[in-house]
């Protein structure tokens, strides 16, 4: 397999920063080629906001390798694991958090985006608490905060290492963000990853934790819709696409096959994401080169994910599920490579349910089937 090029000495934070849903490529493409000034217009917006969001990313990376030095989040968990979700909006503007305009308990509000961030974010505490023992993001209950209606026409939403954003989209490529259960388990998984094992936002740790995320945002919303390993859609936005007659507005991305996810030559070109490493894409370490393709080769721990998955059957979180959470949890450092993460799944794997198992069996295959050897 290729080498992980990441440089340990490199100030790239594990999900302790900027982590958006929308990759940059898709934003890059529109700005060149799109077919409508508008759209150009909108995807230019896009990657200028981005540019200055990043510029706060460093801030937010050493404030929480401080206090995790420091021992803040060594504190036993509360007895009890209760929820806390806090919704505000930011009336179009980018002030963050925003107005707080429903609490923990509240009733449902008028705004169909605050109740959806406040549904997901609960959905998604939920799914980690109870099939994960994991209370909340941090596992110590961290407030699960959400500020919704960010900027005016914002195409994505983030975890900015303190809280989850949502743009509404500009209402002709992207709905709202809210409205998909698996983009906010995926941007909370971000969060999750900042308070593990921190993996490096660039190369293949980074392509690693944009892939954990799209797997527990996969099977949160699998869970909540009580499906299988083999019914499960496996795609990561589907609906978040304005439809466009004639074109391949899927979604951001598809786990069982990626690259087929969208192909609209006019607005947002072709789903870049490779299936196998004989396809892995080369990018630079920069913002603009998406940190070395960070969102384009999760495909590969995607596919691997949903291999496993499907070859141990039944639902994804009993087995496969856990496996990957171990290995996030126990295993995997800030710089783990694709090669590392084989071994380490293996191992938990064998470890959980018995060496030569069909679970690390299913893992081992999976690995190799996207040319990857532990």
């Amino acid at each position: 397999m290729r080498p992980d090029h990441s440089n340990p000495g490199e100030a790239h934070d594990g999900g302790t920063g900027l982590c958006f849903v929308v990759p940059p490529q898709i934003f890059d493409y529109m700005e060149k080629n799109a077919a409508l000034q508008e759209d150009r217009d909108l995807a230019q917006r896009a990657l200028a906001q981005r540019a200055i969001l990043h510029a706060e990313r460093e801030v937010n990376s050493l404030r929480t390798r401080a206090m995790t030095d420091a021992g803040a989040f060594a504190l036993a968990p509360p007895s009890v694991a209760v929820v806390h979700r806090k919704v505000s909006t930011a009336r179009h503007t980018v002030s963050v958090p925003g107005v707080l305009v429903r609490n923990e308990g509240q009733p449902p509000s008028a705004d169909v985006a605050v109740n959806e961030a406040y549904d997901g974010s609960g959905t998604t505490w939920q799914f980690y608490e109870t099939v994960l023992g994991r209370n909340s993001v941090d596992g110590h209950g961290l407030p699960l905060v959400s500020t919704v209606h960010y900027d005016q026409k914002y195409d994505n939403a983030f975890w900015n290492g303190n809280q989850m954003i949502y743009g509404d989209g500009d209402g002709t490529l992207f709905d709202r963000f809210t409205k998909c259960l698996d983009v906010i388990g995926h941007e909370l998984t971000h969060g999750v990853t900042q308070y593990t094992a921190h993996l490096a936002y660039h190369n293949q740790s980074g392509a690693l934790n944009e892939s954990l995320s799209d797997v527990f945002g996969s099977m949160i919303k699998q869970k909540a819709h009580n499906q299988t390993a083999a019914s499960a859609d496996w795609l990561i936005g589907a609906g978040l696409f304005i439809p466009k007659a004639g074109v391949n507005r899927t979604a951001l991305r598809s786990m069982k096959a990626p690259g087929t996810a969208y192909n609209d030559p006019t607005t947002i070109g072709h789903d870049p994401q490779p299936a196998n490493m004989s396809h892995y894409v080369t990018l630079p370490d920069t913002p603009q080169g998406d940190f070395g393709g960070v969102h384009i080769n999760s495909g590969i721990p995607n596919r691997t994910f949903y291999e496993a998955a499907v070859r141990i059957g039944s639902y994804a979180w009993k087995k496969a599920g856990l496996i990957w959470y171990t290995a996030l949890k126990d295993r995997l450092k800030a710089n783990s490579n694709f090669s590392d993460t084989a071994r380490w799944t293996s191992e938990v794997a064998g470890e959980l349910f018995g060496k030569g198992s069909r679970a690390q069996k299913a893992v081992k295959g999976a690995w190799k089937a996207v040319g990857v050897g532990g």
